[in-house]
């Protein structure tokens, strides 16, 4: 049986989150249409310290979205369009020499930010896209033997045309591995389109107002450790990874990695939603964005046109909920 008790939250806590989310989603609704369900995936991992893939053809406000995003929240944004002649140097930065002083200074790159737009990731060269490995894992860079620590908080937003692949290099798995979810960005409905069509002046003015700051997202952060997961749901979300690994179209199943993510997610999203306790339904809605870039089909599946989500929702049906 759940048990939904739980002593180490205060009313107030959970109360100041929701409170914090609702106004978030509010303020970046007034330039998003729609997309609410990714907004709040994306603040899940925010306020958990996690990276996101966004995966969507060119026009659907990938990069808007993230803009939106970052200004609502006062946090620093910057962004970098992915080339194949990208270099490393070009993200992180390099040594520059004075000729003044005839000593070398550092010059930071722009992946020194909170928040990092890698736009079009899979266009550079294998070698500049693991520039990202160290500062999305260990929130820090290396320049000429010298660590530099990033900004707190600190997100990668990545984004990739599912489409278009000539020119392209496919993220490895260890690197898609590094990001906290995958989030496929629709088109929208046709009144969802109407919608933009008539908020088109105020989208191009782009007149939103910060209404939290990076200082709101480091205290959510230090709240999500305190949500209560019952034993019932740790076991569920292990049952999940485990069916992933023994699931007939899948060659590569969930890692315990993607079990922490499911966790971390399900926390993230019972405090948006006013909860101080984890329930089965939080773990079925992130399952999707937390599993899709995690699973690696069968060479017979994908002959089949199977999907990753096809799997995940398979999966879900099959894994009885506590």
């Amino acid at each position: 049986m759940l048990k939904v008790s739980n002593t180490n939250l205060e009313k107030s806590e959970v109360e100041y989150v929701k409170k914090v989310t609702d106004r978030v989603l509010s303020e970046v609704s007034k330039i998003i249409v729609g997309k609410v369900r990714e907004i709040k995936m994306i603040l899940a991992s925010l306020y958990v310290g996690g990276h996101v893939l966004l995966e969507g053809v060119p026009g659907v406000a990938k990069t808007t979205l993230a803009k939106t995003i970052a200004t609502v929240l006062q946090l620093e944004f910057r962004r970098i369009q992915f080339t194949p002649d990208l270099l490393p140097s070009d993200i992180i930065g390099t040594m520059v020499y004075n000729p003044k002083t005839g000593e070398f200074n550092v010059r930071l790159g722009p992946i020194f930010a909170n928040i990092i737009l890698a736009d079009e990731i899979n266009r550079a060269s294998p070698k500049t896209q693991s520039a990202l490995l160290e500062a999305m894992q260990e929130r820090q860079v290396t320049i000429e033997g010298v660590t530099y620590k990033l900004p707190d908080p600190f997100l990668v937003l990545a984004t990739q045309n599912p489409i278009e692949l000539e020119g392209t290099y496919p993220l490895p798995e260890a690197q898609l591995d590094r990001f906290f979810m995958r989030i496929i960005i629709d088109y929208p409905s046709k009144s969802e389109t109407v919608e933009i069509l008539k908020r088109l002046k105020r989208i191009y003015d782009f007149k939103v107002k910060p209404v939290a700051s990076a200082k709101d997202i480091l205290k959510i952060r230090e709240l999500v450790w305190k949500v209560y997961v019952d034993e019932s749901i740790l076991n569920y979300i292990a049952d999940i990874v485990e069916e992933s690994r023994r699931h007939s179209a899948v060659r590569l199943g969930g890692s315990p990695r993607a079990a922490i993510a499911l966790l971390m997610a399900s926390r993230a999203l019972a405090l948006m939603d006013g909860r101080d306790y984890v329930i089965p339904d939080d773990v079925k809605e992130v399952a999707e964005p937390v599993l899709n870039h995690r699973i690696i089909l069968s060479t017979e599946a994908v002959f089949e046109g199977v999907k990753p989500v096809d799997v995940i929702r398979d999966i879900l049906k099959r894994v009885p909920p506590p």
